[in-house]
């Protein structure tokens, strides 16, 4: 009988739960335990580990469409990376991390994580050495190289489509535009699909050079007096400070453009899991269940058209733009952009939305 554990790390998005439950189901139908790693890493700094063996009901069918993660994502009492980085103390949070997972004799560690936890988990895979290790891919920022999509990103998009939705009634009856910012920290993503979505008739993304003037010109030739402008948080403005949301709006204003800012911040990590979500989670738990039963390690989950495989972790790594994560400069991350021949822009030329 395999003895394998579960840990949530790094943002929380809609689609965790769902990958949790669907993970317990299948290992149990194979005859498994299966362990729950309370607060991901952090949880692992506990003596003993915060862990607790997980049943068909730890997370029940009905709620596994919720938001979050019941294992929950970290706690910013315990040590982590970060803290470890800061404090020179990298090699003996590792080595408490090996020893709180040796002494859990587990046969495999499923990661449920994004970009930065994946780079860590490559960087630092001496601490992983005694188990396999297979991550599924999660984020609303869908910068993860090698997939075609991550848990949580469509529910995101189906989140900030809705908050837009709304927007553009009261934007409507106040002959106003609405500068709305997304998260998705350097990609752009999020707020290309939204914004393709709820059609917005400009998309701003850190992606893409814009002149602020033609932006302006744009907004001005549009015959009517209102509508949705998509700022993705990561884009900058030269000689220009704060939010990206805010900074727009300014030069709006000075313009002559009516215009208030929207900022829908954590609700787009919200939401009742889509269906295209709920379905990409079980795909990938089960490529990761095949995978601990092929003894695999050092991979990560990733779909490839309708289907799901096995992508080894240093592929992963290379793939990317390897650059200094922004919350822990010692390290680098691999990140994923929109790609110039995304054919989502192609669609936003056509419709004649100004990107830069």
């Amino acid at each position: 009988m395999k003895k394998i554990a579960i840990m949530t790390t790094g943002g929380d998005c809609s689609g965790l739960n769902t990958v949790i439950n669907r993970v317990v189901l299948g290992a149990k139908n194979r005859g498994w335990r299966v362990y729950g790693i309370i607060d991901g890493t952090d949880g692992l700094c506990h003596r003993p580990a915060n862990v607790i063996e997980m049943n068909l009901d730890t997370v029940p069918i009905e709620n596994a469409r919720l938001a979050g993660s019941f294992l929950h994502n970290g706690n910013s009492c315990m040590m982590n990376f970060e803290k470890a980085i800061a404090t020179g103390r990298m090699k003996e949070f590792n080595k408490m991390l090996h020893d709180s997972l040796a002494k859990l004799k587990l046969d495999a560690l499923v990661l449920v994580g994004g970009n930065g936890s994946f780079s860590l988990a490559w960087l630092n895979r001496d601490v992983y050495r005694d188990l396999s290790l297979v991550c599924i891919p999660k984020t609303i920022d869908f910068d993860i190289p090698l997939t075609d999509r991550t848990i949580g990103f469509d529910t995101a998009v189906e989140q900030l489509t809705a908050y837009c939705d709304q927007i553009l009634l009261t934007a409507r009856s106040h002959h106003r535009w609405f500068v709305v910012q997304t998260m998705g920290r350097d990609c752009g993503r999020l707020a290309l699909n939204s914004g393709i979505a709820v059609g917005a008739d400009a998309i701003l993304v850190p992606e893409i050079k814009f002149d602020v003037d033609e932006l302006i010109r744009h907004i001005k030739s549009i015959e009517r007096d209102y509508g949705i402008i998509m700022v993705s948080e990561g884009i900058t403005l030269r000689g220009h400070s704060g939010r990206p949301a805010d900074m727009i709006a300014r030069k709006l204003t000075a313009a002559g453009i009516t215009n208030r800012t929207a900022f829908p911040d954590y609700i787009q990590r919200t939401g009742d899991t889509a269906a295209s979500d709920r379905i990409l989670a079980a795909k990938m738990a089960t490529c990761a269940l095949n995978a601990i039963e092929n003894n695999e390690t050092y991979v990560m989950t990733a779909l490839r058209g309708n289907d799901c495989v096995t992508v080894p972790l240093p592929d992963f790594y290379a793939a990317g733009d390897v650059r200094a994560d922004p919350n822990i400069p010692a390290i680098k991350t691999s990140n994923a952009y929109i790609e110039p021949d995304d054919p989502l822009l192609k669609v936003a030329m056509e419709m004649n939305v100004y990107m830069g």
